[in-house]
């Protein structure tokens, strides 16, 4: 799903059709770092601006607008934001 053609509501209405819960813009200051952690859902998600460097296990992606990522629920990761910050529209659906 490219965001150049595609607006937050089309992501969410998709998202939803998918079957996740909810859809959310999430917006990361510069610099920010989030060490290893974990969620009760599985996440969906395309990044809108800027870039992240997402860790999962021993793979490190660095991710920018256009890239897309996955994480099941209770995967262990962690986050690290580029000097511009970043934003990313995240779908999520809870664990059953």
């Amino acid at each position: 799903m490219s965001t150049s053609t595609t607006s937050f509501e089309a992501f969410r209405l998709q998202a939803l059709m998918e079957g996740y819960d909810e859809a959310l813009e999430r917006d990361w200051a510069p610099l920010t770092l989030v060490d290893m952690h974990s969620h009760p859902f599985d996440a969906k998600a395309i990044v809108t601006r800027g870039e992240m460097w997402l860790t999962v296990g021993d793979l490190t992606r660095q991710l920018r607008p256009g890239d897309t990522f996955e994480i099941e629920r209770n995967v262990l990761h962690a986050e690290r934001y580029g000097t511009q910050g970043a934003t990313y529209w995240v779908a999520r659906r809870a664990g059953g």
